[in-house]
């Protein structure tokens, strides 16, 4: 396939926020179980579309799960540890975000980031916009249901950036960015090794982080993607961010896992998933692979097929960690 230019994506993905320096800082410590949690917070630019419609600043300072193999696990010579961002998933659980995937509440199929620290890797876990602490107030929710209250929210946000002339896409991507900023600037992260994990929705937005932002050197997609001409012909409604306007007038979604080589990407995906049709996860690894092939790198991309549903069970999280490692770990012999 010809790869669509990288501006005739962004191009559709509309406009993003502007950076903002990095600036964060740590509220508290506590271990658990051989793994230190450190909740950060951090600055993020600019504020929601509806701080922005009241006039209320122009800027955001979120908070994250930081998670680390606690000190008395590692020798001192271990040297800086890779890092990774977990993003969490959808799943309509918009009171859930960076704890599910911390291990702190939820399903613990969805703990991967907590797995991931006790394996070695300093893990940040963020909210996405419209979950955790990222939704509006309860007395906001509460009065303005219609519109502010988990799935209508993440509707009017879409609607708003769209008028806006971004997407709610672009802001994922943006915020994603901005998470990626602060593990790398970590004390013993070694900002050459970052990889991200997602599974679900946050499989999705690890294939688009990764596809804009190159210091993502590993991608680990769960259950994540699939053609959208293949996912619209099964009437699948999903997430928001995955409208990204025109986009099919440019590329389906291979377009953009291609145009992740040659860095490693992996896609996990259950055989009988009824969200991403099997038939386009197929034809996205087949460009992804021909892609690969032409950059010289076609050990660092595979699909990896399991006969389950829309599932991140423990054996397809252990094909997950073993890519992780390869890639991170073994760059640092």
């Amino acid at each position: 396939m010809i790869l669509p230019t990288r501006d005739a994506i962004l191009d559709c993905l509309g406009q993003f926020p502007p950076s903002v320096a990095v600036h964060w800082s740590a509220e508290g410590r506590e271990e658990r179980d051989g793994v230190e949690y450190t909740r950060i917070r951090y600055d993020l630019a600019p504020a929601p579309p509806l701080a922005q419609s009241r006039g209320q600043g122009t800027g955001e300072r979120v908070t994250a799960w930081l998670l680390r193999p606690a000190d008395e696990g590692r020798a001192a010579s271990d040297g800086p540890l890779p890092g990774v961002l977990a993003i969490h998933p959808h799943a309509g659980q918009y009171h859930l975000g960076k704890s599910e995937t911390a291990g702190v509440t939820g399903n613990p199929d969805w703990h991967y980031g907590l797995e991931l620290a006790r394996r070695g890797y300093t893990v940040l876990c963020p909210d996405l916009l419209g979950f955790e602490d990222r939704r509006p107030p309860a007395e906001q929710r509460a009065a303005h249901s219609g519109a502010l209250e988990d799935r209508s929210y993440e509707l009017w946000l879409g609607k708003v950036l769209a008028v806006q002339g971004s997407s709610l896409q672009a802001r994922y991507i943006s915020d994603l960015s901005r998470a990626l900023d602060v593990l790398a600037d970590q004390p013993g992260v070694d900002a050459d090794r970052l990889g991200c994990i997602g599974h679900s929705g946050g499989g999705q937005e690890t294939l688009w982080l990764a596809w804009y932002d190159e210091r993502v050197k590993v991608a680990v997609s769960a259950g994540g993607v699939s053609l959208l001409s293949v996912i619209i012909a099964n009437s699948i409604n999903h997430m928001m961010a995955m409208w990204v306007p025109r986009l099919l007038t440019v590329c389906d979604l291979d377009g953009v896992v291609a145009g992740i080589a040659p860095r490693a990407c992996l896609l996990t995906h259950g055989e009988s998933d009824p969200i991403f049709p099997l038939e386009g996860v197929r034809h996205i690894a087949s460009a992804a692979e021909a892609a690969y092939q032409d950059r010289g790198a076609p050990d660092c991309f595979a699909l990896r097929i399991f006969p389950v549903g829309h599932l991140f069970p423990p054996d397809m999280r252990e094909v997950a960690y073993q890519w992780l490692d390869r890639w991170l770990k073994a760059s640092a012999d």
